[in-house]
């Protein structure tokens, strides 16, 4: 990974339009990655989502979360799911998109504009509820893709594009492949 070339700040901004073309009501799922343990991926053609769990084998729920009191897995942080474009564009080669660390690496417009916390989603046969929590860059992302890719996907425009992803949680359990649709269904 030492010898990636990490993109800047030009080049990052020169991929903004083609995400902006993303689909808005219904999107494709290219990527599916479970997370067994921490830095441990897995690609899958297939996954199960439950409303317990989150993504059936990831590491989400045992992992727990810096984020609550307790410890214990966020509650609206089930599953992480970024922008094929987004990821395509930082990652800047396919084989390095799961060391992002989402589970889910769609082709769909994820701005807050389109789905705005409190959205229904169908992922394969299941439904998730898009989060209020923000997904943001992370030390972990900086040294992957580098200082200007973090600050391209945490600016103010940033984060109201969602170019880091965003968080979401299953409402209905269900199963999701590659290749299957990702639809926006309403706003609770």
């Amino acid at each position: 990974m030492n010898d990636v070339t990490h993109l800047n700040a030009e080049e990052l901004e020169a991929g903004l339009q083609d995400i902006l073309r993303s689909p808005k009501d219904t999107g494709i799922v290219n990527m599916i990655v479970r997370r067994p343990d921490i830095d441990q991926r897995e690609v899958l053609d297939e996954g199960e989502l439950d409303t317990a769990e989150g993504l059936v084998g990831d590491n989400w729920l045992p992992k727990g979360s810096d984020s609550t009191a307790d410890g214990t897995a966020h509650p609206e942080m089930q599953l992480t799911i970024m922008n094929s474009r987004v990821i395509a564009l930082v990652a800047t080669s396919f084989d390095r998109w799961l060391l992002a660390g989402d589970q889910f690496y769609v082709d769909f417009d994820l701005t807050k504009e389109n789905l705005p916390a409190g959205t229904q989603l169908e992922l394969g046969t299941a439904i998730l509820e898009v989060s209020k929590v923000p997904h943001l860059g992370c030390k972990k992302f900086a040294s992957r893709f580098g200082v200007e890719a973090t600050i391209f996907v945490n600016s103010r425009r940033g984060k109201q594009l969602n170019l880091r992803g965003i968080n979401a949680k299953v409402i209905t359990p269900g199963v999701v492949r590659k290749g299957d649709s990702i639809k926006k269904l309403s706003c609770s």
